[in-house]
């Protein structure tokens, strides 16, 4: 900071407290982007893009006739994310519906002696371990870990999560067959309240 700015930031507070150092308006750099290459991002960003699947910076600066910096700007305030994808399932079965609505009254309205486990499945989990062990964080240092490992094959990762109680249950097993998925549910009959 320079001595004069320093100076009539002083000047500004003794005159008038608190609120003299507030901006004050019309302040500051004025925005170079006319408003509507602003509206025309945000209503091509929405369209798809013919050929492409999915609009970049440059691209979308191209069609807008702006700087790509500027139409990042315009997405960053907005929230806007082309680059991201979100991945989701809708089941065919035609009774769909009703059970998705069964399976949320649970949670919306349980019963008094009802256990609602939200259960799953991960098969192909790589079962790695370090070469070495690594040397624990310290003062001055960060906690370290060996670059190399060895491959002891793939298990499969079983688990039941209670939502209220926040409690997990999990088991992992070799396999991932029928015999090991019964086996799970009678782990998560043995760890459960028996009242339930």
């Amino acid at each position: 900071f320079s001595l004069r700015s320093v100076t009539l930031w002083c000047k500004r507070f003794q005159e008038q407290g608190l609120d003299g150092l507030i901006d004050k308006p019309g302040r500051g750099r004025k925005s170079f982007l006319p408003p509507d290459a602003m509206a025309r991002v945000l209503e091509k960003v929405v369209q798809p893009r013919i050929g492409q699947p999915r609009w970049s910076c440059r691209s979308m600066a191209q069609v807008a006739g702006i700087s790509p910096a500027s139409v990042q700007r315009i997405w960053a305030a907005n929230d806007i994310k082309p680059h991201l994808t979100r991945t989701f399932k809708l089941s065919n079965d035609p009774n769909f519906e009703e059970k998705f609505w069964d399976v949320i009254g649970l949670y919306l309205d349980p019963p008094d002696k009802a256990l609602v486990l939200c259960c799953d499945e991960k098969s192909q989990v790589q079962a790695l371990e370090r070469t070495q062990p690594g040397l624990p964080l310290g003062i001055g240092h960060i906690r370290t870990q060996s670059h190399d490992y060895i491959r002891h094959g793939t298990v499969t990762l079983f688990t039941a999560l209670d939502y209220l109680e926040g409690k997990l249950i999990s088991s992992i097993e070799r396999q991932h067959r029928h015999q090991e998925w019964l086996d799970f549910l009678k782990k998560i009959n043995r760890e459960t309240p028996k009242h339930l």
